[in-house]
């Protein structure tokens, strides 16, 4: 009786692995999972393809008549007259608002939350309530803004302005902000801390030098998509009192409009007969802009992760 050995059991497992490898039969489930995976994949690029392509095609008659007025004239009441200004000032600040307030205090209690708070009680319900509140419709939080920013607070937002939508839309992207970034954190192996407390580091040295260092690239990535939620949303600024017709001048504490209010009004304007551009033409230009807007608060995310990435990595 042959005795087993671990030699005997080492080329026992490289046999078994090398005839799964070069076997002849065919995995027909995993090819009819990989094909399902195709198709998801090949319809969701088809179906955003086509977006793109007809919401580029309505808008390419403004925007080749008008590239530079649309974007610096004011709203007006005909649609080769009307331009975007108000409302790209209204999201900017809207976006940058967003920025400086949610970020900080999202990415600021995600911290505390995975690396100082004790695992209890309060810090379950807290986390469990984050959860709920970012599936909470945008419109409850224009109601929150309407009472609280817009009411109780208006000696210092001004009412109905771009300072209270900033503080309303902040606290709408507040909990996905914070639950990205705590997964984010969850994410960084546990060895990487260990090592730095090793070497005689403190748990604050530890978190700023190593865990949020290697944590940076998945922060970034759900702080841009709660910004690009932020941008999009058009409820809780009709809410709080958004204007869609004629605004001569802009401010932070005056009235104000966004670029999703535009579109809002604009597109269910009907077009005059015989015209080759109208509101549809003037909403779909608008939407690309907001895309474009988007697309550079991306493009600022994607140079600072790459940026937090190649730190990271030493190079």
């Amino acid at each position: 009786m042959a005795l087993a050995t671990p030699a005997l059991g080492g080329a026992t497992a490289r046999d078994v692995v090398a005839a799964r490898l070069t076997r002849r039969d065919r995995d027909v489930a995993g090819w009819l999972m990989l094909a399902a995976l195709f198709v998801t994949v090949a319809f969701t690029l088809l179906v955003l393809f086509t977006l793109l392509f007809e919401v580029t095609s309505d808008a390419w008659p403004m925007l080749s008549d008008r590239p530079v007025d649309f974007v610096t004239d004011t709203i007006g009441s005909d649609p080769m007259a009307s331009g975007l200004w108000p409302g790209v000032y209204g999201s900017f600040f809207i976006g940058l608002g967003v920025i400086v307030l949610a970020f900080p205090i999202g990415i600021g209690a995600a911290i505390y939350l995975e690396e100082y708070a004790r695992d209890g009680f309060l810090t379950r319900l807290i986390m469990v309530s984050m959860r709920n509140l970012a599936g909470v419709p945008a419109v409850i939080y224009g109601v929150l803004g309407f009472i609280i920013f817009r009411g109780w607070l208006d000696f210092l937002t001004g009412g109905s302005s771009v300072v209270a939508a900033a503080f309303t839309m902040a606290i709408l992207v507040l909990p996905i902000v914070i639950i990205t970034s705590m997964e984010a954190i969850r994410a960084v192996p546990q060895g990487l801390r260990d090592a730095g407390y090793g070497v005689g580091a403190s748990r604050w040295e530890v978190t700023r030098d190593h865990t949020l260092a290697y944590a940076a690239p998945g922060i970034l990535t759900g702080t841009v998509l709660s910004l690009a939620r932020a941008l999009g949303e058009a409820a809780p600024l009709l809410i709080l009192g958004a204007i869609t017709g004629l605004l001569p001048e802009t401010s932070l504490t005056g009235k104000f409009t966004a670029i999703p209010m535009l579109i809002f009004n604009w597109s269910g304007r009907p077009d005059t007969p015989g015209t080759e551009v109208g509101w549809t033409n003037a909403a779909a230009a608008a939407g690309v802009m907001l895309l474009a807007l988007v697309l550079f608060f991306n493009a600022a995310a994607i140079v600072l992760r790459n940026r937090f990435e190649r730190r990271r990595i030493g190079t």
